[in-house]
């Protein structure tokens, strides 16, 4: 799916990888790990298309990442770190807004999406009003709205309960299952059932 060669990144005068390769296939679970600093949200900024502060080539089922953006982006779903919710707006405006943004996001209901994440009586409140796990349960309704076959994770889990990351780890063995590819970091003790992660340690990655 993904393909990463020979990557640069440099960031306040220290580098943070150099030389980095990587393949992404389908139906693979990637974790990337390393220590704070090692670059872990860095990586997945460039993967994603957030950050250009780097050198190297990045190609997309064989085809350079420059040539096929527009395609690329359709077909991959980023969930940051934080919630990405507004607070103003309620859990089923925040997904709607989401929705005509990404057109991806058309697997089910919006209904649907937030019985899943456990929030069903909660559509008509403003996010400002849930607590964190909560906001984070929103952002991450997009998992099962999703149709893309490449998910990128930066610490999935956060602010979730025993209940909740035992329901997302389960969201992604099925996306495997179904072809689809995850690359994520987490400091959690990720277990996916039926599936062998693959780690990628950055602090063992060489440097320049």
């Amino acid at each position: 799916m993904l393909a990463v060669k020979n990557l640069f990144c440099e960031r306040d005068e220290r580098v943070l990888f150099a030389n980095f390769s990587l393949q992404i296939n389908a139906a693979e679970v990637v974790q990337i790990i390393g220590q704070n600093g090692s670059g872990k949200t860095t990586l997945l900024r460039i993967l994603c298309g957030l950050s250009d502060a780097y050198t190297g080539e990045i190609y997309w089922q064989g085809t350079d990442l420059d040539e096929v953006r527009e395609e690329y982006y359709q077909a991959m779903l980023y969930v940051g770190h934080l919630a990405g919710v507004k607070g103003s707006l309620t859990a089923e405006e925040n997904l709607r807004w989401m929705m005509q943004l990404d057109h991806s996001l058309n697997k089910c209901s919006i209904a649907e999406a937030l019985k899943q994440v456990g929030l069903f009586g909660f559509e008509d409140v403003p996010c400002h009003s849930l607590s964190a796990g909560q906001q984070r349960r929103v952002g991450l309704a997009r998992l099962y709205l999703s149709s893309a076959p490449l998910w990128i994770l930066d610490e999935p889990f956060t602010a979730l309960d025993k209940k909740g990351v035992k329901e997302k780890e389960a969201l992604i063995a099925r996306h495997t299952q179904e072809g689809g590819a995850v690359i994520l970091t987490t400091h959690h003790d990720l277990t996916i059932p039926g599936q062998t992660i693959r780690p990628i340690d950055l602090d063992q990655v060489a440097v320049a």
